[in-house]
């Protein structure tokens, strides 16, 4: 039962959104330019980003959501995601990937905590500065997103069948306000 009268029937930031749709314009803009526009990270690897955080902090609707989405966007490799979020050291990733999961979990545990090494480790992988940039960004952000989604107890649906349809629009459409109807 969330904390404050939301939406009917609609879980997570979506129906945040919709009771507030003065910030919800801002933040869905804001996730819109992190998850999709020019990046030299991929989608389903920004997406992939934000679900491991999620992840990490235990946030069921953002995790299942943004592992959804990352799903759908590597396509025939979306078994990549369940074992990022299992142990992303032992993934079939890139090491670059793994350089940058690395910078994201500190972010999200302590973000004092991301030092010179880690930084330089993501360098000799292949990362440039707008990688790492990202990374630290997306997943700043969804710290605050998954505190928002929690703090306020939005509806979280519980089978995983439930976050199919969200993942493959987030994937397609991208991030929209949700309107009123």
């Amino acid at each position: 039962m969330p904390h404050i009268p939301l939406p009917e029937g609609v879980p997570g930031i979506r129906s945040l959104a919709l009771q507030y749709p003065e910030s919800g314009k801002y933040l869905y803009e804001l996730v819109q330019i992190l998850l999709r526009h020019e990046s030299p990270l991929t989608p389903a690897e920004r997406e992939l980003i934000a679900a491991y955080v999620s992840y990490l902090n235990e946030c069921k609707f953002c995790y299942s959501s943004h592992a959804a989405a990352s799903r759908f966007l590597f396509q025939d490799q979306s078994g990549i995601v369940d074992l990022v979020l299992k142990d992303y050291q032992a993934a079939p990733i890139s090491d670059k990937l793994k350089a940058l999961l690395t910078i994201a979990g500190k972010v999200q545990e302590d973000a004092r905590q991301v030092s010179e090494a880690d930084v330089s480790l993501a360098r000799i992988h292949g990362a440039v500065d707008r990688d790492i940039h990202d990374t630290v960004l997306i997943a700043a952000t969804f710290c605050m997103f998954n505190r928002y989604v929690d703090g306020l107890a939005t509806l979280t649906p519980e089978g995983p069948e439930d976050y199919l349809p969200m993942g493959e629009r987030m994937a397609t459409k991208g991030y929209v306000p949700p309107v009123i109807n």
